[in-house]
């Protein structure tokens, strides 16, 4: 059955035989002979049909869509209801003219007229005797012609082959319907009843499933006996093709298994996804066949892919198998083997942007370049595993951008953080639902090359979970002696990482797996000098902050000064994250007053910082004074980089006890305890009368108490303290130390040397005391660092009281 078109028309086929019996009685022969006996007019109306024929005493519906046509019914149905129908050549020809339309037709009384929901208009009409255009007489609003009628040549009654000719379409027409599952039982009733033999054979012509250039060729017959061989001639070849498909059915049906139904279902819906504009397995299969010839992977590689495609083409599309194993192949196609981009060995432009994109950093930068120089030397040095170590903040993980940037490869950022799944580095096993490959597998793939820059983002913060130890899992990716073969448990293959430059980033060594470790080179990038930070603010954070805002220069400056005064009093940190964000409010404080349209300080000063930021939170940790006998200026280590911090004591009438409070974890106890008895044992040499131990309680407190503590590096601290305030001696003007004391007076080196000079720069420390043995982690230290600051090594206690004790005695000393 065919469908009706926008603007376009439609004949009822043997499907709609139930639907024309209800419109009308089939047609008798004595209602033929009045239709013939009927005058045709000498000017009709033409009705276009685009993909339909109307054959004489035939019913049919149409649906018209054409403005002209919409008309012509309109007009006809109020007057005679005769109308002229003719099929078009062209069936894609909107406007037909007389040439796109054939000259015999039929004439047409419309019978019902409806009006569609959708605004098209259908009309049932009915045929009654061919016709010959033979002039056109008008084409607007519709077309009309002068027509002449087309005489048709009759079999007289007893004519036994003609007879035997409608027997046998009337047999077949009966056989058609009952073999077809698409027409209806009850069409053969109307066949049974069709008692006029022209009707007969005009109402099987107009419902063979032929063309419309075949139907119309039948309809310009004018024998009625041809048209009628022509016809059988037609319905013989739909009867032959329609038993064919039966009996094929019928075979396929018996003969076939429960596989082979399946494969049938899934053939015909590869034919239903093919019509659809998707592509069936087949097609899929085809494709990763014809990609895998392109790829440059070795013959072990190539063997594997040949033989998980040969399973691939085994499997049932609709098992769930089916999509891992469709994903598998898919990641051995997209991954980059063998293909590596090309490293660029100029090492003053490499230079140049690590300089332009982080200020400072001065050995990271420098083992770069070496790393650099090394490789543009040999061209096949297995990449380093470096392992940026420091605070937060300092431009760690921007790092790793800016070396990809200059050597030139792709850049790939894992975060590690939190990190407790094995698999999420391995990947998992292809025998689970929803498996996946690793995260270093899954990266690669992003990168498109074998080489790129990997930066392995908070390194110190995998865990260990219920589903393994992911930091073990990290050892064969970080170990240049395996990673030339790294196994992915989904892959299933070998993978070449030797080629990548991994970076890792962490806070803090203690936590990282000691095998881990010692795969890595640790770079120590330690905190910003007030300088250092002012720079970076000019240079990157402000004009960054103004982008982001949508500001430039001209609408907010702030000059070396007033950043110096930002650093100073609102940040205390080694990174430049909270330095960021107090430029961000000042920022937003120029944004706020050009949105409101307000006047507002465009140079900012003083005033201006305060009244954005508030008063200054942070100068109060800044060294203070020397008038109280008892405080001294420690250097300690914390994990965000170092600081300062005041150690203090005092003595009340008591019987000698020590009472330590401020957080204080066991080493510092310690310290002090032994800092205590050293006194003890040479309160002779250092000038103390061994009665006060026993009249006095000793308090020793390291603010803030709400701050855990603990050592070793504040020995030394404590020791002067307590001198200071046995003897009331002054504490030597800007001074600061870190040691550790030894119960025979030696002081032992400790770490964290930078951090700590970092840390008294900032608080405006003149002079430091450290142990001898710490004298060439000076001497590492860039010496634009140490400007301002002097140094003093010692070896016993007795130099450091030396050194940092005067002679004077503070105002109103306590008399002992």
């Amino acid at each position: 059955m065919s469908k009706s078109k926008l603007l376009s028309i439609d004949s009822m086929s043997l499907q709609d035989l139930r639907d024309e019996a209800e419109l009308i009685p089939l047609m008798s022969a004595e209602d033929e002979d009045e239709m013939q006996r009927e005058k045709l007019p000498e000017t009709l109306p033409i009705l276009p049909l685009r993909n339909t024929v109307l054959f004489p005493g035939v019913v049919v519906p149409i649906t018209a869509g054409r403005d002209t046509s919409i008309k012509l019914i309109n007009e006809t149905n109020k007057g005679n209801k005769v109308i002229g129908v003719v099929s078009q050549k062209d069936e894609n020809k909107e406007n037909p003219g007389i040439e796109d339309i054939n000259t015999i037709g039929t004439v047409a009384r419309i019978l019902r007229v409806l009006k569609m929901p959708d605004g098209n208009t259908t009309v049932i009409i009915q045929g009654k005797k061919r016709f010959e255009v033979a002039e056109v007489m008008t084409t607007d609003p519709y077309m009309t012609a002068t027509v002449r009628e087309v005489a048709e040549a009759r079999p007289g009654d007893k004519n036994k082959e003609f007879d035997a000719i409608i027997e046998s379409i009337k047999e077949l027409a009966l056989k058609i319907i009952k073999n077809s599952p698409n027409i209806p039982s009850e069409a053969s009733f109307a066949i049974k009843n069709i008692e006029s033999n022209s009707f007969l054979i005009n109402f099987v012509c107009s419902n063979l499933n032929i063309s419309v250039a075949d139907k119309q060729r039948i309809l310009e017959i004018n024998n009625l006996k041809d048209r009628a061989l022509e016809a059988l001639k037609f319905m013989n070849v739909e009867f032959q093709k329609l038993s064919l498909k039966n009996d094929i059915q019928s075979k396929v049906q018996e003969d076939m298994s429960q596989q082979q139904r399946e494969y049938f279902l899934h053939q015909q819906m590869k034919t239903i996804q093919e019509e659809l504009g998707g592509n069936g397995s087949e097609a899929e299969i085809e494709e990763m066949k014809s990609r895998s010839k392109s790829k440059k992977w070795t013959e072990e590689v190539q063997k594997h892919f040949d033989k998980e495609v040969s399973k691939l083409q085994r499997m049932n599309p609709q098992v769930a198998e089916y999509s891992i194993q469709r994903n598998y192949l898919d990641l051995i196609l997209d991954l980059p083997w063998e293909k590596f981009s090309k490293d660029k060995f100029d090492l003053k432009r490499a230079k140049k942007i690590l300089d332009r994109d982080h200020y400072g950093l001065d050995d990271v930068k420098k083992r770069i370049i070496e790393y650099l120089a090394v490789l543009k030397l040999r061209n096949d040095m297995k990449s380093p595993i470096l392992c940026l170590y420091g605070p937060p903040g300092v431009g760690k993980t921007s790092l790793g951008k800016s070396v990809a940037e200059a050597l030139g490869r792709e850049y790939v950022r894992i975060s590690l953080g939190g990190l407790r799944d094995e698999a999420e580095i391995r990947g998992h096993r292809k025998t689970y639902i929803g498996a996946m490959p690793g995260r270093i597998i899954q990266s690669l793939k992003k990168a498109g090359t074998s080489n790129p820059v990997f930066v392995l983002d908070e390194i110190d913060k995998l865990s260990t979970g219920n589903q393994g130890d992911p930091s073990s899992a990290m050892l064969e990716v970080l170990d240049p002696e395996q990673n030339s073969a790294f196994y992915d448990n989904f892959l299933e293959l070998g993978y070449d990482l030797s080629k990548v430059m991994f970076i890792a980033t962490s806070n803090r060594l203690d936590t990282i797996q000691p095998a881990l470790l010692d795969r890595m080179e640790i770079i120590n990038v330690s905190g910003y000098t007030i300088e250092e930070k002012v720079e970076i603010a000019k240079r990157h954070l402000l004009p960054k902050q103004l982008e982001e805002h949508g500001l430039t220069k001209k609408h907010l400056t702030i000059a070396k000064p007033q950043l110096e005064k930002i650093v100073e009093g609102y940040t205390r940190e080694s990174g430049v994250r909270g330095l960021e964000k107090q430029i961000a409010k000042m920022v937003r404080y120029a944004a706020m007053n050009i949105a409101m349209e307000e006047e507002y300080v465009v140079k900012v000063t003083n005033e201006i910082i305060i009244a954005v930021l508030g008063s200054p939170k942070l100068e109060r940790n800044k060294y203070e004074n020397n008038d109280t006998a008892g405080v001294v200026t420690g250097l300690a280590w914390t994990r965000v980089g170092g600081d300062i911090l005041f150690i203090e004591s005092i003595l009340s009438k008591g019987k000698g006890s020590l009472t330590m409070t401020g957080n204080l974890g066991k080493v510092m106890k310690e310290s002090a305890t032994i800092a205590l008895e050293y006194i003890k044992a040479n309160a002779g040499k250092l000038g103390i009368d061994p009665e006060v131990f026993s009249k006095y309680n000793v308090h020793l407190h390291v603010p803030a108490g709400a701050t855990p503590k603990d050592g070793p590096s504040a020995g030394i601290t404590m020791l002067t303290s307590l001198v200071s305030l046995f003897t009331q001696r002054k504490v030597k003007k800007s001074i600061a130390m870190t040691g550790e004391i030894t119960l025979r007076g030696k002081v032992l080196p400790v770490g964290g040397i930078k951090e700590k000079i970092l840390a008294a720069k900032r608080a405006r420390i003149k002079e430091i005391l450290l142990c001898e043995e710490n004298r060439s982690d000076i001497e590492e230290i860039n010496p634009e660092y140490l400007k301002g600051l002097k140094f003093h090594y010692v070896k016993e206690m007795s130099d450091v009281l030396t050194l940092a004790l005067t002679k004077e005695k503070v105002k109103n000393a306590k008399k002992l």
